[in-house]
């Protein structure tokens, strides 16, 4: 490590604030470690800078440096007796007393009015610490209904996860808290959780509303009657109507996913005629005799 903050830096050293404060803003944008996560070297450098900005941004301590009374950080080359008498009744008000630095960081668009903040008199940077990143797989019907889960953490405890009802596939959840240690007694990072929801073998979600095709019998599709429908919050009765066919679909209000604002979606039913897997002779004579009765053609509105 350089023990120049001006070359740290890249400002000469009759650079005002202002210059040394835009050279920070400039190089910690490109390293800080939230914009480039898991990059080592970028994370070292962002430490260096950040020493270099904390000697310069103090005009005291910037003066003690030019004047070779203080390392790049901050520790004393040489005992100077009349330092130490005024460090010893520092206080507000006393020229050694500055609450300034990192401060200047507190621009609402910029991304380090949340990382940044300096203890007033104590000279110390602090950092938000990073946040940690995870991916986890839940079922169709724990990201529907909502449910409780852990995360096991590499190295670390693992997390308790509540999964709310309503979660989205690529929905990214966060853990206030449960992110890297913070820098200098800084805050601790949060942990972003992105979930990925396992498909279910007959329900599919649109929004808010879930669909499924439903089989039914021949017998079920011409006289109609109830039948057993399942939902994710459980099964329920239908009542199919007569004359049913293929393609059909019908409505349960309020039996789909849970709404932010409240309330529930729809599970839209398609139905699907289903014919017995092996031949049926009764029902094969039947249809025969039915076909000689009665001709319709379903296909008579597909001519070119």
């Amino acid at each position: 490590m350089s023990q120049d903050p001006y070359e740290l830096l890249g400002v000469k050293r009759d650079a005002t604030q202002k210059d040394i404060q835009s050279a920070f803003r400039k190089l910690a944008k490109k390293l800080h470690p939230d914009l480039n996560p898991g990059d080592k070297k970028a994370e070292e450098r962002f430490k260096q800078i950040s020493t270099a900005y904390e000697i310069l941004s103090d005009e005291e301590k910037r003066g003690r440096f030019d004047r070779g009374e203080i390392d790049i950080t901050g520790a004393e080359r040489t005992q100077r007796n009349y330092y130490r008498d005024y460090a010893s009744k520092s206080g507000p008000g006393d020229p050694y007393h500055n609450s300034a630095g990192f401060a200047d960081f507190s621009d609402a668009d910029d991304i380090f009015a949340s990382f940044f903040s300096r203890r007033a008199g104590g000279g110390q940077t602090r950092g938000r610490g990073r946040d940690r990143q995870f991916s986890m797989e839940v079922d169709f019907l724990e990201a529907v209904n909502g449910t409780r889960t852990e995360v096991k953490m590499p190295n670390g405890p693992a997390l308790d996860v509540q999964i709310p009802p309503g979660t989205r596939d690529g929905q990214t959840l966060r853990l206030r808290g449960k992110g890297e240690p913070g820098i200098g007694g800084g805050p601790v990072g949060d942990a972003l959780i992105e979930i990925r929801v396992r498909p279910h073998r007959f329900f599919t979600r649109d929004g808010d509303d879930i669909r499924l095709e439903l089989p039914i019998s021949l017998s079920e599709a011409v006289l109609g009657g109830k039948v057993r429908v399942p939902t994710p919050s459980g099964p329920v009765n239908l009542t199919l109507p007569p004359h049913s066919n293929t393609g059909k679909v019908l409505r349960l209000k309020s039996k789909g996913v849970a709404k932010r604002g409240g309330g529930h979606g729809d599970v839209y039913i398609s139905l699907k005629i289903v014919l017995p897997d092996a031949p049926d002779e009764r029902l094969t004579a039947l249809m025969k005799e039915w076909a000689t009765a009665n001709s319709y053609d379903p296909r008579k509105n597909m001519e070119a």
